[in-house]
């Protein structure tokens, strides 16, 4: 750095590194997909001269498959959108929406994310399921266990199939 550098320099040469960071990812990606079906060992020769592993500019160029220019938010990084990338185009807008508004990091991304689908599942399976307490006699038990054994089922599941078959029968 030149001596006697001003803050708002300093700032600015801090921005425009960002910027190049951020977009050398998109940049590396874009070449790679370029260069597919031109040059069939590009792979081997990207990462002589770049030093990255195979599996990190695979990423590269599978974001960029899935983010045409048109549909990148130059907000985000390249890492925003790989957080999205195996979601469908709706959701992936949707989701780099609220990034972009709440000036998330990547991890509080993938965060959100995560929880969102959690929630239904979670929300789904209390909804599906009734928990039902029967107190029994030790002889009744012992008789429906080997009912159940005969059946070759599990008690719980031969109970729900005796319930299920005389709520039936009683339609």
């Amino acid at each position: 750095m030149p001596p006697g550098l001003t803050f708002e320099a300093w700032r600015h040469i801090g921005r425009n590194l960002n910027t190049i960071t951020n977009s050398s990812g998109w940049w590396l990606g874009d070449w790679l997909v370029y260069g597919q079906n031109r040059f069939p060992d590009r792979y081997r020769v990207v990462i002589e001269e770049t030093s990255l592993d195979y599996q990190t500019l695979r990423n590269y160029a599978w974001v960029v498959r899935r983010f045409p220019v048109s549909r990148r938010r130059d907000g985000l990084s390249l890492q925003h959108h790989a957080e999205t990338a195996a979601l469908p185009e709706d959701e992936q807008d949707r989701w780099l929406e609220l990034a972009e508004r709440g000036k998330w990091s990547t991890r509080r991304l993938r965060k959100e994310i995560r929880q969102a689908r959690e929630l239904p599942a979670e929300t789904a399976e209390k909804d599906a399921r009734t928990k039902v307490i029967v107190s029994l006699h030790i002889d009744r038990k012992d008789l429906w266990t080997q009912a159940a054994q005969a059946a070759e089922m599990p008690l719980l599941d031969w109970i729900t199939k005796i319930l299920d078959e005389a709520a039936v029968a009683g339609e």
